[in-house]
């Protein structure tokens, strides 16, 4: 595999210029015609977006997906080839970098990153995870994260701005929610109060808040949107929205907020954002879709994720309104994220940079979109405490997140 370094050999060279950039565009928002009410901003017209084709690592290479973005907007993902996968990060500045494999695992992924250079994500011997194992890469060098004893599967969905890095180990119904920090594994045994453990761990906070997929042992047909603080060591679920049972947790912001998809047992779900101060509320429904799921959230509560009909249908909810983002790109751009499978919006990072995958000119590729016009942004909740609060295929489109083993991501047709 050829691995493009140049001056992007290490992600902490790249972000200072990066945070620069967001400053500019913090600046453009700034100046906005907006009315404050009670302290929240509120929107005066529809977010606008320049959207990058982040593209693929080597020539030759199929297709890309975007999987995540770091607060501050390094991308990440994987760059698909015939026989195995690249990882890579992106930014605005430096563009795409592929990172090297680990050693017997040709197919592999990056799928979070933070800001001080630290990428986690998965590599496998098949497209479909087969012998997955959970990597790290820092500074652009590959390594193993450690499996806790016994175990000798795993994988890394998120890390944190402290180096804390979650996902699962083990297979089937041996799977189990992971924690990898300071040289150590362990797995996630806390339980909510009715008996529900993890079975993956999606997403973890600055705070040490994990969010993911569990397992009720009194109903195994259901899923929980299940929620762990580290620091108290407390489980707890997010709850299910009216005329459901459950939920998939997928992402959790820095200030708490929870996003995923609540549905009846295992079945079709709508998409929600839960805060301790409001508890579950459903995420509308881009026009023309019947379902969805929401993946990313950030600090000011803007949630991406995709919603389904006849086609995946990306979208962004700002609090108040749910965008098509293909509206929110110039009409000439190119770029189809309405009228296909293939699409998808993973992650936000604070400054609303949106990563995804989608169709350009008829290639799919991983791309980011970052805000050119105001884009005014709806004070957070206060951070929430521990206490609960009571894929695309055919026709419907949207597929459950949660990738039980073996759990490859989608792939395009």
């Amino acid at each position: 595999m050829k691995i493009r370094t140049g001056s992007n050999i290490t992600l902490t060279t790249i972000i200072a210029a990066l945070q620069c950039t967001l400053a500019i565009v913090v600046q453009a928002g700034n100046t906005s015609d907006s009315r404050k009410t009670s302290g929240r901003q509120e929107p005066t017209g529809t977010p606008q977006y320049q959207i990058f084709d982040i593209g693929v690592v080597d020539v030759g290479d199929a297709f890309s997906q975007g999987f995540g973005v770091s607060p501050a907007g390094i991308a990440v993902g994987r760059s698909i080839r015939n026989d195995g996968s690249h990882a890579f990060t992106w930014t605005i500045q430096g563009g795409i970098v592929g990172l090297p494999d680990l050693a017997g695992r040709s197919y592999c992924v990056s799928n979070s990153a933070n800001d001080n250079g630290i990428v986690v994500g998965t590599g496998a011997t098949t497209a479909f995870g087969s012998g997955r194992l959970p990597v790290v890469w820092q500074n652009g060098v590959v390594s193993q994260l450690p499996l806790p004893v016994g175990q000798s599967l795993g994988d890394a969905n998120s890390v944190n701005a402290s180096n804390v890095a979650v996902g699962s180990v083990n297979a089937g119904s041996d799977q189990r929610g992971v924690i990898y920090n300071g040289g150590s594994a362990t797995i996630i045994t806390q339980t909510t109060t009715n008996g529900s453990f993890f079975l993956t761990a999606f997403g973890i906070n600055d705070s040490g808040r994990i969010v993911g997929q569990g397992i009720d042992p009194q109903n195994a047909a259901r899923n929980v949107g299940i929620v762990y603080d580290i620091g108290q060591s407390m489980a707890f679920e997010v709850g299910a929205l009216p005329g459901h049972n459950g939920a998939l947790a997928f992402g959790v912001s820095n200030s708490g907020y929870v996003v995923g998809s609540s549905m009846q047992n295992q079945g079709s779900g709508l998409p929600f954002i839960w805060s301790e101060a409001n508890g579950m509320i459903a995420s509308p429904l881009a026009p023309d879709t019947s379902l969805g799921q929401a993946e990313g959230v950030n600090s000011s509560g803007w949630v991406v994720g995709t919603d389904g009909g006849a086609f995946a249908v990306p979208f962004l909810y700002d609090g108040t309104n749910t965008y098509r983002l293909q509206d929110l790109i110039p009409g000439n751009s190119g770029w189809d994220l309405s009228m296909n499978t293939s699409s998808s919006a993973e992650a936000i990072s604070e400054n609303n940079i949106i990563v995804g995958t989608g169709v350009h000119d008829g290639a799919t590729h991983a791309y980011a979109m970052a805000p050119v016009a105001p884009t005014p942004t709806p004070s957070p909740s206060p951070t929430p405490s521990v206490t609960p609060t009571a894929t695309p295929t055919a026709t419907p489109r949207v597929t459950p997140r949660p990738r039980p083993t073996p759990h490859p991501r989608p792939t395009p047709p």
